[in-house]
């Protein structure tokens, strides 16, 4: 690109930068130096077509022409344990901290769509996340927290949309209209079948019920976002960067085709998929990642899909920071590790982000070691000065080197994806690789290849494989007791025995026979929620109607 071509450029920019709100706040370095909100060329660089310049396609460098400076990320940390009224304290802590979103996380039985009560759920409940047995219990996950106001994430897939439809009950309770809603659902059941491994159905079903809740949502809840898509999930189970970056984004492609089949617009309905990325420890890689990540899904949105506008071509995206980079050992260099993590993805254009426990490697995070997570973004945020200038490392031949590479490894995988289907689809693509085990068996070949790597010492984890000498004393960590299993069954008992038995077999019924139809499952499924029919009865009913999937042996 010529000087010519990047003033023009520059001048678009500034006049978006200068139309658009900012934040009052100081922008200079700690010595009272004035910065540019942006930095680009002064002449000729060739390089500028893919670069490009803040809220502009591409989108390289950013979404918003002001970057941080309109507004920073939101702060949104993971939480949830025991019951709803535990985790409902651990909200009020987090938002009273300074948080600005919350983020739900389920406990197994919750995540696999069983009751409490359910004998497979033995041992389970609340101890990787929150119970939610049915509609009350999300009343009082949210007690005292008006969902009308506050953003909220929810990381569940296979049962997702009957879990929405808890959400949308408890909202409907607080006198908040759905189409008020604003938040994001994870939903993505190809990463389940890819990498987590918490499914329901066999695909086929999974995508009819992430169609009807892309209709649902387009139609009467527009700031909600009922897909995210993960990456974060697949890269903890051993891939490298650029496969997280390629099958996540091959997902993606895979719900914008999903959509279209409905016959939804993609301008309506992409603005309505978020993404969920792992933020590692190679620094300058994870930046990299996220900017090839934001240049790829506008590229293909617009040029693939046939996106028109900057809405549907943007790619959002929520970050964690890598639990699999924990170490049990020498647990206080973990909060070093969340730091750096951190600040890769807020130098990669985070638009939200989490950051992980010194002692979730151990257990779910105590109340003093969440603090130290969330006071390690408010640090960034408030102290580093990163929020002056937009894309700071834009232009740097490293990190410009690393995006290039990152986005032509993702794009040899998309053209490998495309060729193992039938119709050339990204999604007949992915249900191959999927049936096959191919995305399983290129995730632990990854995975195998960096363990080889650690145990040779050619890759070095402090105090694990060097600097092993430590003064560190043992962790006290959060444990959650078995009275809490005993005390929300016997709850859930008494909801049952109080609640219109009658009320809640029709609704279930109705519900079974849109599933044999066409229909669209989820305003039958709300009336379920609504008459207390609980997580497990639903999705029952609907294995009961669809099957369930079990993955094929593979050696």
């Amino acid at each position: 690109m010529d000087a010519e071509e990047i003033e023009a450029g520059r001048s678009r920019w500034q006049a978006r930068f200068d139309g658009a709100a900012k934040r009052g706040s100081d922008f200079r370095t700690l010595s009272g130096l004035d910065v540019e909100p942006v930095y680009g060329p002064g002449g000729d660089d060739p390089r500028m077509a893919r670069i490009g310049w803040p809220g502009e396609y591409p989108f390289t460098r950013g979404l918003h022409p002001t970057g941080y400076r309109g507004r920073t990320w939101t702060i949104r940390q993971f939480a949830g344990f025991g019951n709803a009224r535990q985790t409902n304290e651990r909200y009020k802590m987090i938002l009273g901290a300074g948080g600005g979103g919350l983020s739900v996380a389920f406990d197994m039985p919750t995540l696999m769509g069983r009751d409490s009560d359910d004998p497979r759920s033995l041992g389970e409940v609340g101890h990787c996340g929150v119970a939610i047995d049915s509609a009350l219990d999300m009343d009082l996950l949210f007690d005292g927290i008006p969902l009308g106001d506050i953003t909220t994430s929810m990381t569940i897939s296979g049962p997702a949309v009957p879990v929405f439809c808890m959400y949308v009950v408890a909202a409907e309770r607080q006198g908040v209209p759905a189409g008020r809603l604003n938040g994001t659902l994870q939903t993505d059941i190809f990463k389940e079948y890819i990498a987590q491994k918490e499914w329901l159905f066999a695909p086929e079903p999974h995508l009819r019920l992430i169609g009807d809740l892309m209709e649902f949502c387009a139609a009467g809840v527009p700031a909600y976002k009922p897909l995210s898509v993960s990456g974060y999930h697949i890269r903890e189970a051993g891939s490298t960067a650029a496969q997280e970056l390629a099958f996540t984004l091959a997902d993606g492609f895979g719900y914008v085709e999903l959509g279209l089949s409905r016959g939804l617009d993609v301008d309506v309905f992409a603005p309505g998929l978020s993404f969920f990325f792992d933020a590692h420890i190679d620094f300058f890689e994870e930046i990299a990642k996220f900017r090839a990540a934001r240049r790829i899904w506008a590229r293909w949105l617009r040029d693939v899909y046939g996106a028109r506008t900057d809405r549907a071509q943007w790619l959002r995206f929520h970050t964690q920071t890598a639990g699999v980079s924990l170490t049990a050992q020498q647990p206080h260099n973990n909060v070093v590790r969340t730091a750096v993590e951190a600040l890769a993805a807020v130098l990669g254009g985070t638009n939200s982000l989490h950051t992980n426990a010194l002692d979730e490697v151990l257990a779910l995070p105590s109340e003093k070691a969440a603090e130290i997570a969330l006071r390690t973004q408010q640090v960034i945020m408030e102290e580093t000065e990163v929020v002056n200038v937009a894309d700071p490392l834009g232009g740097s031949w490293y990190v410009e080197a690393l995006t290039d590479r990152l986005e032509a490894e993702a794009e040899a995988i998309f053209a490998k994806i495309r060729d193992m289907g039938r119709d050339g689809s990204m999604t007949s693509g992915i249900l191959r690789g999927i049936e096959d085990g191919w995305f399983t068996s290129e995730i632990a070949e990854a995975a195998f290849d960096y363990q080889r790597k650690l145990e040779k010492g050619e890759k070095r984890i402090v105090g694990v494989n060097c600097h092993t000498a430590s003064v560190d004393e043992p962790l006290e960590i959060l444990r959650v007791g078995h009275e809490v299993e005993r005390e929300q069954n016997r709850v859930l008992a008494a909801r049952r025995a109080g609640r219109d038995q009658g009320a809640v077999d029709g609704a279930l019924a109705a519900m079974v026979q849109v599933a044999r139809g066409e229909g669209n499952l989820v305003p039958p499924m709300l009336d379920a929620v609504r008459a207390e029919a609980t997580l497990g009865e639903i999705c029952d009913a609907l294995r009961g109607e669809w099957g369930v999937h079990s993955e094929p042996a593979r050696f």
